[in-house]
């Protein structure tokens, strides 16, 4: 990897098909490429620890919030189930942001981020990303755990009071977490209404919609599309995951058997915000372990770098 230690920043407005997307790239000029796909509810925040470690190491590394989340553009308001929101939009919108990049670059995805990553990564020839980082994620996952996260993101639809309301509720669902969240961790997480209440920075039709029975359905489509993955693939799980289980792991390293196996055993579900040095060190290794990107393929789609 290039050496930077003066990795610069800058964010932007990334069109897709019917709105834009809020994207940062750190260490623009940096080699390897990697973009970053966020979980089902969370933003490009996620990754700010590991982005910019990675950055500092001389890699590309572009997050973004995917539509309905963060501060990129949600749907229109009021639509109804036929043009809500869709697995295939969010996926679309990662292969258009792969492509924009100077060089194939190597996806990490966390959860939802990582399930667009396997059926891209399957069904696109040529396959757009240099290789996969999976963060928690099989193609098959345990219902339990995917219940669990979305009771918590139902649990408040009035919003929170204040910050401290907010960080109390937080804690109460990541025990396993030694601190809780200040108010300036929290500000890109809530957004303020106009009665004075704190609502999460997702779109509530995010969870009104089939999104969510949708990747269940999307499990088939997942498998097969693993089996013809024939990219470099690490799969990053936590041990203490209630989303990821040696049953799934198994699975998907059947599926998928040139693929990489670690897991972190201080880890849940949230293995980048568990354990974010070990994440950071295991990606990295990664990286450096993947062959020279050929000279065909260091020029990705035609579409403009955001």
């Amino acid at each position: 990897m290039v050496s930077d230690s003066h990795a610069s920043s800058s964010s932007s407005r990334f069109p897709v098909a019917d709105l834009s997307l809020a994207v940062q790239t750190r260490c623009p000029g940096g080699s390897p490429a990697l973009l970053f796909a966020h979980g089902f509810g969370q933003t490009r925040g996620a990754w700010g620890g590991a982005a910019a470690a990675l950055a500092q190491a001389g890699c590309r590394c572009v997050t973004f919030d995917a539509r309905g989340h963060g501060e990129s553009d949600w749907m229109a308001a009021g639509a109804d189930s036929a043009s809500g929101y869709h697995m295939d939009q969010f996926a679309d919108d990662l292969l258009r942001l792969a492509a924009a990049q100077p060089q194939p670059p190597i996806l990490v995805g966390a959860s939802m981020g990582g399930l667009l990553g396997i059926v891209l990564a399957g069904e696109t020839r040529p396959a757009p990303f240099r290789a996969l980082v999976l963060v928690d994620i099989t193609p098959r996952w345990e219902t339990a755990g995917v219940e669990r996260i979305l009771a918590f993101m139902q649990a408040h639809p009035d919003g929170f009071a204040n910050y401290a309301d907010a960080a109390e509720q937080i804690a109460a669902y990541l025990p396993q977490r030694r601190e809780r969240k200040s108010e300036q961790q929290l500000r890109p997480l809530l957004r303020e209404g106009a009665d004075g209440r704190l609502r999460w920075h997702w779109d509530p039709a995010l969870l009104a919609g089939d999104l969510v029975q949708e990747s269940e359905r999307y499990q088939p489509r997942l498998q097969a599309a693993a089996t013809k993955i024939d990219v470099p693939v690490l799969l990053l799980s936590g041990a203490r995951s209630d989303v990821v289980s040696r049953s799934t792991v198994d699975e998907f390293l059947q599926l998928v058997p040139h693929a990489q196996h670690v897991e972190l055993p201080h880890a849940t579900h949230m293995v980048a915000g568990d354990a974010n040095d070990a994440f950071t060190r295991e990606v990295v290794r990664f990286v450096q372990s993947l062959a020279p990107l050929p000279a065909s393929r260091r020029v990705a789609g035609a579409a403009p770098s955001p």
